[in-house]
């Protein structure tokens, strides 16, 4: 692995930790009642540019364009997995600022702030599986030593957490209520722990200059 792309994946390993540690954090309810919806949500809205901000370096890392004809699969997964990955932060950009501007406006009913959407919270499920194909066949990646099989799955909980958040924060038409404001804020808080603590570990398990290279987990 060259300096520069060690450097990158330091820098993707922070993005992801600091975007999981803002989402842990606005997520929890004591944090909304004490600083109030607008710091809230601008908690959420800077956790999605971190979050963006590592999937960008991450999509660069993986090759930026779709691999070529006769790339091994685990390249093409993980270029996928990056892809979709991008793809889902940017989606959260977009609710995030919406949930921003809606808590700053004071004609607008505030409710308990934002909550992953549907359709973000699917291309993390996606993107989740293409890195789990990447990973076991990870002696075929761009590098062995990128990708961890703890992180992987790590970060799947994570994508399932935030899929039970979505269902969570559905809204029942007949009432208008959400289906469960519990799980929406639980599975919000546990996922973030769960990309947060993968962010964490891929961090640790970047090589350095001096380390022997590594095909096994």
């Amino acid at each position: 692995m060259t300096p520069e792309r060690r450097v990158r994946l330091r820098r993707e390993a922070w993005g992801f930790a600091v975007g999981s540690l803002l989402f842990a954090v606005g997520a929890v309810p004591l944090y909304s009642e004490t600083v109030g919806a607008v710091a809230t949500n601008a908690t959420f809205f800077a956790g999605a540019f971190f979050f963006t901000l590592a999937a960008l370096i991450q999509l660069l890392l993986s090759g930026r364009r779709p691999p070529k004809t006769g790339a091994s699969r685990p390249d093409r997964a993980d270029w996928w997995a990056a892809a979709i990955q991008f793809a889902g932060t940017l989606l959260f950009n977009l609710s995030t600022t919406a949930a921003l501007l809606t808590a700053l406006n004071p004609d607008t009913r505030i409710g308990s702030g934002w909550i992953p959407d549907a359709w973000g919270s699917v291309c993390f499920l996606v993107s989740s599986a293409f890195a789990v194909v990447a990973t076991t066949e990870r002696d075929g990646l761009w590098d062995p030593r990128a990708r961890t099989w703890r992180c992987t799955w790590l970060n799947m909980a994570g994508s399932v957490f935030f899929g039970i958040s979505a269902i969570g924060a559905a809204v029942i038409p007949a009432t208008g209520d959400l289906v469960s404001l519990q799980w929406a804020n639980l599975g919000t808080f546990l996922g973030a722990v769960c990309f947060l603590t993968a962010a964490l570990l891929s961090r640790r398990d970047i090589p350095t200059d001096a380390a022997p290279a590594r095909t096994a987990v």
